[in-house]
């Protein structure tokens, strides 16, 4: 038995070796040649997978869909009740608030069984097809090995009369195609693999709720907190709280003191809204101090939930943000929102002046995550401040700070991999618990090899920098969210807008920021 992984363990490496052998069987000059390379391409392993398991999976997962039935119907009969305003859990949760998130879960819950039913089948389907085509491949390569019989001697191999030549050229070129077929099988397999990783990775950040494994917080308390977003926003697109920050609360809450635990009960008990609630917990994944987030509450308790919205989430996704409304003259989305805070962009150097665009997406990425640190960039020192003017002054000389930090160029222009490596892992991973490692994308097959992860890391909550460069520059922006097969990007010039998966991979990234800058050619992933 071996103990080392074979090359072909890797789909990228098997396409790569078939393609080479595809082109190769056409150049052949002799009969043992190809035979050679028929051997060659038959040693490659099948695209592999049980259609006939994922099936069973599949069906598993439709068979929870009526359970989950019942509990919707038996929620929905509560809530009909018109229930008192009478106070549960731990945090003084509305019990009606409690039932409602209830039935937002129910209703989840039975939308992933159904989703991920889908998934698991179209895998079965396209695994299934996969085999069956390399299967074919595999059968014409006999074929044409059966057909050229025997291995020619030495002598036999210094000369070929014109029978022979064409029988070695004919079984050269069917062989050719048939491993062009494998070649195709393995590819089809793998982005149908990858697709649905993607899908499933999605819908495992969705089962938010049970993020948080705490024995210090009551199920409503958690379903509340998980189910809280943005006020005035579409709360699946805009959840307060992401699954990787429900996770990393839970921890934290675990490993309080006492009074710490009690004094944070307190805090939550006492917050007049669920939005309250959930940017306290927001605070405590960042990696705040009780205290800390003592002082926090002070300052936004009372507050509407609209003021907490546009002093403490910088970027809010609108429903209609994925609509495709054709590309400007620049070769950007027209469909752009713009981040701002009082009308004021968040943007490099407070007018797009400048060339700190890497700095720029870090602070955003930042105030993204942790909730005290949008405050100080919205609110100033007492977090009571709503003057556009005051917070350019502090977004720009934050963006300075890092920009310094990351050893930036002069004149506020350009940072370095290094750098840019390093203030990613300061600023966001000082919130979040993360290092950033820097990954280059030199080809499409890179840039697709590189999804699965992105969009992992995204749909858990942690933001993924990424480059982009044309023919005369190169730009900084952030992936800060993905939905099916489009990845949503914020651009330090101040606004977001959705690229597809196809963009990402084949040089369309011009349509986040404009078509001088079509290339992706580096990410950084949170470790």
């Amino acid at each position: 038995m071996s103990f080392f992984p074979s090359p072909f363990d890797s789909p990228s490496i098997r396409l790569a070796w078939l393609a080479g052998l595809s082109k190769k069987l056409l150049g052949a000059g002799s009969k043992n040649e190809v035979l050679d390379l028929i051997d060659d391409a038959l040693s490659v392993p099948a695209p592999g997978g049980d259609p006939g398991a994922l099936e069973s999976l599949a069906t598993l997962y439709r068979g929870q869909v009526g359970n989950v039935g019942t509990v919707f119907d038996q929620v929905d009969r509560v809530g009909r009740k018109g229930l008192p305003e009478v106070w549960v859990g731990d945090t003084s949760v509305l019990a009606s608030d409690a039932v409602k998130a209830a039935g937002r879960a129910v209703t989840q819950m039975s939308e992933a069984f159904h989703e991920g039913a889908s998934v698991l089948l179209t895998l079965a389907d396209a695994i299934g097809a996969a085999q069956r085509q390399d299967e074919r491949g595999r059968g014409q390569l006999v074929e044409q090995k059966n057909a050229l019989g025997g291995r020619d001697g030495f002598f036999d191999d210094m000369h070929e009369n014109d029978e022979e030549e064409w029988d070695r050229a004919n079984a050269a070129h069917y062989s050719s195609y048939a491993v062009d077929l494998m070649h195709t099988a393995v590819s089809d397999a793998q982005e149908a693999t990858r697709v649905a990783a993607r899908d499933l990775n999605k819908l495992a950040a969705e089962a938010r709720a049970g993020k948080m494994g705490t024995s210090e917080l009551t199920a409503v308390d958690k379903l509340m907190l998980a189910d809280t977003g943005v006020a005035g926003a579409d709360a699946e697109l805009n959840e307060i709280l992401t699954a990787a920050e429900l996770e990393r609360t839970s921890a934290r809450m675990d490993l309080l003191s006492l009074d710490d635990e009690m004094a944070m009960e307190r805090m939550l008990a006492k917050s007049e809204t669920p939005q309250e609630r959930a940017y306290l917990m927001k605070a405590l994944a960042a990696g705040h101090s009780v205290a800390e987030i003592g002082t926090f509450q002070d300052k936004i308790h009372g507050k509407d939930p609209d003021w907490m919205r546009r002093h403490l989430t910088p970027v809010v996704t609108a429903t209609d943000s994925m609509n495709d409304e054709g590309l400007a003259a620049n070769g950007s989305n027209n469909n752009t929102d713009d981040v701002t805070f009082d009308g004021q962009r968040w943007i490099q150097g407070g007018d797009g002046s400048e060339g700190t665009c890497v700095a720029s997406s870090t602070v955003t990425s930042r105030a993204m995550v942790d909730p005290l640190y949008a405050l100080e960039l919205t609110g100033g020192p007492d977090g009571q401040e709503d003057d556009p003017d005051a917070f350019k002054q502090r977004l720009v000389a934050e963006q300075h700070r890092l920009h310094t930090e990351g050893e930036g160029g002069e004149n506020w222009g350009g940072m370095g991999p290094e750098g840019q490596e390093r203030i990613n892992d300061s600023a966001v991973g000082g919130a979040t618990g993360s290092d950033y490692e820097r990954q280059d994308l030199d080809s499409a097959a890179d840039r697709r090899a590189v999804l699965t992860e992105v969009e992992k890391s995204v749909a858990q909550g942690h933001p993924v920098p990424v480059d982009v460069s044309g023919k005369d520059g190169a730009h900084a922006m952030t992936i800060i969210a993905q939905e099916g097969d489009m990845l949503q990007v914020y651009n330090p010039w101040g606004s977001t807008t959705w690229v597809s998966e196809d963009d990402f991979i084949n040089g369309h990234m011009g349509k986040a920021s404009d078509s001088d800058l079509p290339n992706a050619y580096s990410v950084y992933l949170p470790r």
